[in-house]
């Protein structure tokens, strides 16, 4: 069962002296900030995540995982921590999930106007083929068929294929958003600033939807097939 934290998980809570760690209110686990979502409590009384970690206010910590913050909201641990009243909705995690979802389509929609994306069966399968991709992405609700053929052309020009990760953490609505195009079912990555800051921002969101709350430390799905650098 997971423990209830008491009222001392704060930013000023157990931490580590470079202050790049920091406690998890759900599991009691001293985990990297990178493993954690910092929660603030809004003007307004709700719990708000801060996903650039800059709010201002005293921050309340939880493992990166819809698990452990849907835990946080039922067992009333923003309220606990933050010491004042907290209208929880107990959509938390959906509305934690959406506002990850938006930072990867502005990630990716900030990485095609540096001219990183390369959209649609051809041209992905081309930058495959020229050795000039650093990530193949796919949508979620894209037909099979087409992501067989792309995966396997990619197969066959990489060896190592933990080399090139292979995304597929956003539907064709959302790739059509990010890329101000319709009908985007695949698009190649290239190497860049920006890609680097949307792959970043994939590997949250998935480890969010795949992470269990006593895991949430863990390892990339295996579609997911390289850890890229933030």
């Amino acid at each position: 069962m997971l423990a209830i934290a008491d009222t001392a998980d704060l930013d000023d809570g157990p931490r580590s002296k470079s202050g790049t760690e920091r406690m998890c209110v759900v599991t009691r686990q001293v985990r990297p900030v990178g493993d954690l979502i910092r929660f603030v409590r809004a003007p307004s009384g709700e719990a708000v995540a801060d996903l650039k970690r800059k709010l201002p206010g005293r921050g309340l910590w939880v493992s990166l995982s819809r698990d452990a913050v849907t835990e946080a909201a039922k067992r009333g641990l923003f309220a606990k921590g933050f010491k004042n009243a907290v209208t929880n909705s107990a959509a938390l995690a959906a509305e934690t999930e959406t506002l990850l979802v938006r930072a990867a389509i502005e990630a990716l929609a900030m990485a095609a106007k540096a001219g990183q994306v390369l959209s649609g069966f051809a041209k992905t399968e081309e930058a495959i083929r020229a050795g000039r991709t650093a990530a193949l992405l796919h949508a979620s609700d894209g037909a099979a068929d087409g992501i067989r053929k792309l995966d396997a052309v990619l197969r066959q020009r990489t060896a190592n294929l933990t080399d090139i990760p292979v995304i597929n953490d956003l539907t064709g609505d959302e790739l059509d958003l990010a890329l101000g195009r319709s009908n985007v079912i695949h698009a190649a990555l290239l190497a860049g600033p920006a890609a680097r800051t949307f792959l970043a921002r994939c590997q949250t969101l998935h480890r969010f939807r795949h992470n269990d709350a006593a895991g949430a430390a863990g390892q990339m799905g295996a579609d997911q097939r390289s850890e890229p650098n933030a």
